[in-house]
């Protein structure tokens, strides 16, 4: 098969995303037309299970109703095309896309054809045409029983929730309700950790002037520990004794390698653009797929990077070649190693279809290409150019010095590192932090040279509790469980948190009241599908069957009947379920439940209902502890009886009220700043519809004039319109509100807190 077409002769290549299509027209040519099918365009039906137990499991799929104008175009193109390419992504699920299409198409077999390719280039995308192949039905099988195994799970289990906690809104999943179970697990760690008190004595020694830092490390010839402050106390008692003397015992000077690490898979590029980047696990992907999708350079779409759904650390030996090439050329033959780092991962459970994420064209270094990408964009390109780039690069060579002093029955311990050569770390750190060249505060010092001591530092410390996961570090622990696949890790972060079983502050993952219920609930009914190993293990046989390994429908029985038996078993005795919150309702003092209305909104609701009526909403910010609180303002009075009016907080937020006649109203801040608009009404703060705050006159609707930023008062010296303030990360400015003019002042300092109230 060859690539060339004669004029007459037109061929049809479906993709999932259109933003390809660009860019593999460009490599292909005119004899080409690119469509795409928008990712899945058959699934199971939505309210029933979809396929036939007593059947083989034999599922019945239907068009996704919205694909199916996308459907008959595929197949309109498809009947006017010599040749149809099925190019989906080179995974489970893009083969079982392949074959949904396929089974769309109402052409002949002998038309159709699955190509696959790595990476969008002219080299990877001719090949994959010219080497085309038929649909691996292995592979569909795999996620076929994949997507039955997940909806049978979702649509047996969430019946068993619904009936416990009255909430028909709740779902539970194969994987996503056993990522929850580890955030609630980890959070009950957090919960009953008790801190121990422990100290350490730090030292700054003096050898002739020059001053070095040591640490006491071991008493006796055995790991210190030092508990309390008195033991601390005593041992600086000792260590300050003029009497004490400082023998150094050992000095060790040791050269060592650091050898650089694996490109990145897709779990560790998530926790790397985490931590480097701050980036989340669907912004990572997101901005990584239309990396290698492609990006317009001087006109031309260019698939930057390897595909970015692989846990597989392999490269190509172009890719290899490339590297090295590269590397001589612009770093030196010294920075390349003898032999070149072949990197293999040791999980079993590894899809080695294709490579490790790398950039498709080594030699577009990040700098060249600034001008073409976004921000975010550059920084995640740039993120695996080096990753990828210091892979193939020689060992950094590190220089270690450790000096051990003796004091009495104490020793202290002083050490150092210093970068001799930096060979990968040119480029790359897997470390948090630099390495230390503090080399140079040590001054050389042999066995039975005397220092001495000038300071004691005793520091006082307790041990911490295991941190909450974040994204990154839970897909890590996902991972390391061999739970879900790298298509699936941030799917299942975004849906735990769709359900408000987990919330996210400060990029950390928090259980909810409600997640903790749903997860005690199904950890104590439902033992297998929560289980780590289990879940894993059936991850593995996914992988088998889709390596003929194992028969599909043969695993779907074997987990049938085990998991029905107990659901059957809990659904015939489903027992109400309560949700506590640790808050009081603020008007009778009984525990508020968390409840959920009609319209699927969780609310705070007192226990004593109906007697209570007490409800809060979940969503308020307003804390149970401040309702009730009263502050008094200047300059409101009362309509009724012209009373002044103090501001008081409910449950719903702040309002109010008259001291003498208690009648009240809705508090409405007002920024005192005349409507330019009217002249007539003042401009008050308010909130959209969707929650967003903004300013407007308080005589709508027969004044519509509307701010988003908060109006000082003041007007442009250049054209007269309202300024309004900006905080910024540099700081606090007076900008127009006029969009066309570009005046903008910075605040004064005491400015600033009244913004930020």
């Amino acid at each position: 098969m060859t690539t060339a077409k004669s004029k007459k002769e037109k061929a049809l290549v479906i993709v999932e995303s259109p933003a390809k299509s660009k860019t593999i027209k460009k490599i292909l040519g005119d004899g080409y037309q690119i469509e795409a099918s928008f990712g899945h365009v058959r699934n199971l039906p939505e309210n029933v299970l979809g396929f036939d137990v007593n059947n083989d499991f034999k599922p019945t799929y239907v068009i996704i109703p919205e694909k199916k104008k996308v459907v008959t175009k595929l197949n309109e193109l498809a009947k006017k095309s010599d040749k149809i390419y099925l190019a989906s992504d080179p995974d489970r699920e893009g083969e079982a896309i392949a074959w949904h299409v396929r089974e769309l198409l109402e052409v002949p077999d002998d038309k159709v054809f699955r190509i696959e390719f790595n990476e969008i280039t002219p080299k990877a995308v001719k090949y994959a045409v010219e080497h085309s192949r038929q649909i691996d039905m292995d592979k569909v099988k795999a996620q076929q029983t994949r997507q039955i195994l997940d909806k049978l799970v979702g649509y047996k289990l969430s019946p068993v929730l619904w009936k416990q906690l009255g909430n028909y809104r709740l779902s539970a999943g194969r994987v996503q309700s056993v990522a929850l179970r580890m955030i609630c697990e980890r959070e009950d760690e957090i919960k009953a950790f008790v801190p121990q008190e422990y100290w350490s004595i730090h030292t700054i020694m003096d050898k002739d002037g020059k001053l070095f830092e040591a640490e006491v490390n071991k008493y006796k010839n055995k790991k210190i520990e030092i508990k309390n402050e008195e033991d601390a106390n005593k041992i600086k008692e000792f260590l300050l004794n003029p009497q004490t003397e400082f023998i150094v015992e050992k000095v060790t000077k040791k050269e060592s390698k650091r050898k650089p690490t694996a490109p990145f898979i897709t779990s560790t590029l998530q926790r790397a653009a985490s931590s480097k980047l701050g980036f989340g696990v669907s912004k990572t992907m997101q901005v990584a797929q239309k990396l290698y999708e492609g990006i317009e350079i001087d006109g031309t779409p260019v698939g930057l990077i390897t595909y970015m759904r692989t846990d597989s650390v392999r490269i190509s030996d172009d890719a290899h070649e490339m590297a090295k090439n590269f590397i001589i050329e612009n770093y030196g033959e010294k920075y390349y190693p003898p032999t070149t780092n072949i990197y293999v991962k040791g999980k079993q459970n590894v899809q080695d279809a294709h490579e490790a994420i790398r950039p498709s064209y080594p030699d577009r270094t990040p700098e060249s290409i600034k001008q073409y990408l976004t921000t975010e964009q550059y920084k995640l390109y740039k993120l695996i150019w080096d990753k990828f780039m210091s892979s193939q690069m020689a060992p950094a060579e590190i220089a270690n010095k450790t000096i051990d002093i003796k004091a009495g029955e104490y020793n202290l311990k002083a050490g150092t590192s210093k970068i001799l050569f930096d060979g990968f770390l040119k480029l790359y750190n897997d470390a948090e932090e630099d390495e230390k060249e503090a080399d140079a505060k040590i001054p050389d010092l042999e066995k039975g040279d005397s220092v001495k001591c000038k300071e004691i530092i005793p520091k006082q410390h307790f041990t911490q509790p295991p941190p909450r996961y974040n994204e990154a570090s839970l897909v890590k622990a996902l991972e390391e469980h061999g739970i879900g696949r790298p298509s699936t890790y941030a799917t299942i972060i975004t849906v735990i948190q769709t359900r408000k079983y987990v919330e996210k502050k400060d990029k950390a993952l928090y259980p909810t009241l409600l997640g903790r219920t749903v997860c005690k609930q199904l950890v104590n009914q439902f033992a297998d599908i929560m289980d780590y190993k289990f879940t894993a293990g059936m991850e593995e046989k996914l992988d088998k069957i889709a390596e003929k390994k194992a028969v599909w429908n043969i695993v779907l029985k074997e987990f049938y009947a085990p998991f029905m038996e107990v659901v059957n078993s809990v659904m015939k005795n489903p027992q109400k379920v309560v949700i506590e919150s640790d808050k009081k309702c603020p008007n009778c003092g009984r525990v508020m439940l968390v409840k959920t209305s009609r319209f699927g909104t969780q609310f705070l609701g007192c226990s004593g209902y109906p007697e209570c009526k007490t409800i809060i909403s979940l969503n308020n910010s307003v804390e149970l502890d401040d309702i009730g609180s009263e502050t008094d303002i200047s300059g409101e009075k009362c309509e009724k009886c012209g009373g002044d009016m103090v501001m008081k907080t409910g449950p719903y937020g702040k309002y109010l009220e008259c001291k003498e006649c208690k009648n009240r109203r809705k508090y409405i801040r007002s920024t005192g700043v005349k409507c330019p608009k009217c002249g007539e009404g003042t401009i008050i703060e308010k909130k959209s519809k969707y929650g967003k705050i903004f300013f407007g006159c308080n005589k709508y609707p027969d004044c519509s004039f509307a701010l988003w930023d908060e109006p000082t008062g003041n007007t442009c010296p250049e054209c007269g319109e309202l300024l309004v303030k900006k905080n910024t990360k540099n700081g606090l400015f007076e900008t127009c509100s006029n969009k066309t003019c570009s005046f903008r002042r910075q605040l004064e300092e005491e400015n600033r807190e009244n913004v930020n109230e």
